[in-house]
């Protein structure tokens, strides 16, 4: 399948969790949500069964697809209580976790700055095929999401990460290179993917 025509996705990014706060880059480690992503996660799932049923789509006939990091788990629970649902039911897919950042996780980008200046810098000139030390880049990401993007045959929910979402930007929303890792990403919205486009609700 092109990216191109994928069927509708509807993401939701995990909320927000203390790293986010303090700008620490996450990637692999299991950090839970807090107070505000938890809030954002019941709000994201009151859009999610508003777009559903707009779409005509039934939430319990809808699949649902997550990372199986604790943050976007703790999400998908939340989500789908707030629509009436049992808090599981779900299938986690391991393609669809975060990027990992390396020896860099947990790290500011300040300090990562202080840490490998001319890393960093490597990485402020190309962003997208940049692989940080012992990391991933967005372009293996989408690699490692370009099979699981072509076996998507039907409308589902999505909870993943800010650089699936980038990537899935680029792969279905057709963004350049330079734009797709540098996009916000907004926590506790739905991210709509349909065809070659992607709006937020």
């Amino acid at each position: 399948m092109a990216a191109g025509s994928a069927p509708r996705l509807f993401f939701v990014r995990h909320g927000e969790t203390d790293w986010n706060v303090e700008g620490r880059l996450q990637g692999r480690q299991d950090i839970p949500l807090n107070g505000v992503g938890r809030e954002q996660s019941a709000r994201a799932g009151r859009k999610l069964k508003d777009l559903l049923a707009s779409a005509g789509l039934r939430p319990e006939e809808t699949p649902f697809q997550s990372s199986p990091l604790g943050r976007a788990r703790e999400t998908l629970e939340i989500a789908r209580r707030a629509m009436g649902l049992h808090g599981e039911g779900c299938a986690f897919d391991d393609r669809l976790l975060e990027f990992t950042f390396g020896r860099w996780e947990g790290l500011t980008w300040p300090e990562v700055c202080a840490r490998d200046p001319d890393l960093a810098a490597a990485r402020a000139a190309d962003k997208w095929n940049f692989c940080p030390p012992g990391g991933e880049s967005y372009a293996q990401l989408a690699e490692r999401l370009a099979p699981w993007l072509a076996e998507q045959d039907r409308p589902s929910v999505v909870v993943s990460h800010g650089g699936v979402a980038r990537a899935l930007m680029r792969m279905i929303g057709s963004l350049s290179e330079q734009r797709a890792p540098v996009v916000n990403v907004w926590q506790g919205r739905v991210l709509v993917f349909s065809r070659d486009r992607f709006d937020w609700v």
